[in-house]
This record gives structure tokens, sequence and C-alpha cells, in this order.
């Protein structure tokens, strides 16, 4: 500044904006996709599934442009969690995917926050960086959820190509959960 003051600090957005808005309407969405898988109408559930995938993109646009908060920070990611796990656990309850997959999925995500958790109570900081291999399983488990929402919505599909997805998610939830716990054990 031109008087040697110290540069104020920009404000943050406020609680309630548009992106926190649209974040916890995703939010809201997960009551409505389980019940939707639940009553068989997957070709709504796919309708709703692609809105949130599409809100989460504006979301994510609009906090970087106009500026975000640390709510929105932390509620983006639960909405997208809450909304994935939900999708594998429902969808693994009415037969439309593996319900060993979905107990994988469920298991890799409680490792990780319950190693969070415990190793906070033990006065560990605990800093979580999303690896590569996380990010290929989130695409993988995105696109099985699709195609299987998809294939039993609309009858269009490609069997295998679900099998292949299958396999895919599985594998890379695999690696993914082993190397964030071996990132931890060695520190990183």
């Amino acid at each position: 500044m031109p008087d040697g003051s110290p540069e104020k600090p920009p404000p943050s957005a406020p609680l309630v904006n548009l992106p926190n808005i649209i974040t916890f309407g995703r939010l809201c969405a997960v009551p409505l996709a389980f019940y939707l898988v639940l009553e068989h109408r997957m070709d709504e559930a796919f309708g709703l599934f692609v809105i949130a995938g599409l809100s989460d993109a504006l979301d994510g646009y609009l906090a970087r442009r106009y500026g975000g908060n640390a709510v929105g920070a932390l509620m983006d990611p639960v909405a997208d969690k809450a909304l994935l796990v939900t999708m594998y656990i429902t969808l693994a309850s009415v037969g439309v995917i593996p319900v060993w997959l979905a107990i994988l999925v469920v298991f890799r995500d409680l490792l990780i926050v319950g190693g969070v958790v415990v190793l906070a109570v033990l006065g560990h900081s605990v800093t979580i960086r999303p690896l590569y291999i996380s990010k290929l399983n989130t695409v993988a488990q995105i696109l099985l959820i699709g195609v299987s929402l998809l294939q039993g919505g609309f009858g269009f599909g490609i069997p295998v190509l679900q099998d292949v997805l299958t396999w895919c998610a599985a594998v890379t939830t695999l690696a993914s959960g082993g190397a964030y716990v071996w990132n931890t054990a060695r520190g990183e």
C-alpha cells in the first residue's frame, strides 16, 4: 500500500454462498438417489447422478472463481463421498453391482477416515494429499456407477464394460487404500 500500512487480507466468502448452496443441494440429493435405486428407478437415478456430477463441477468452478470458504472445502468432499458410498451400497443391495465390491469400497473409506481419526487422537499431525491412484480410483468408481445406472435404467450398455469397470474399480480401490496406508506408515 502506498502509505506503508500492511495490506488487509481479502475477506473470506460468506458462509451461505452459491457454491455452498449447490454443495448442500448435492448432499441433500443422497437420500433421493438411495430411494430411486431401491425403487428400481435407475433412469431417474442416472439423471440425478449426472446432475450431481455437473453440480460438483459447477460449485468447484464458482468457489475458485469467486472465493470459497472452509465450510465449502469440507462439505464438498463429504457430499461426494456420501453419494458414492450410498450408490455402492444401494446398487449392491439391489444386485446391480457385486456386494463384495461395495464392501471393499466402504472398507477402504472407513480405513482411511478411521486411520486419520486414530492418528489425530494419538496426537499425530495428519495431512492427506490426493494420490494419483486415488484420483484414478474415483474415476473408475464413478464410471462404474454411471454405466450401471445407464444400463439398468435404459437397457443401454455393454455388459462386458460393466464387468471391466467392476474389476478396474476393485483393483484401484485396493491400490489406493494400500497406497494411503503405506504412505502413512512411512510418515509421508
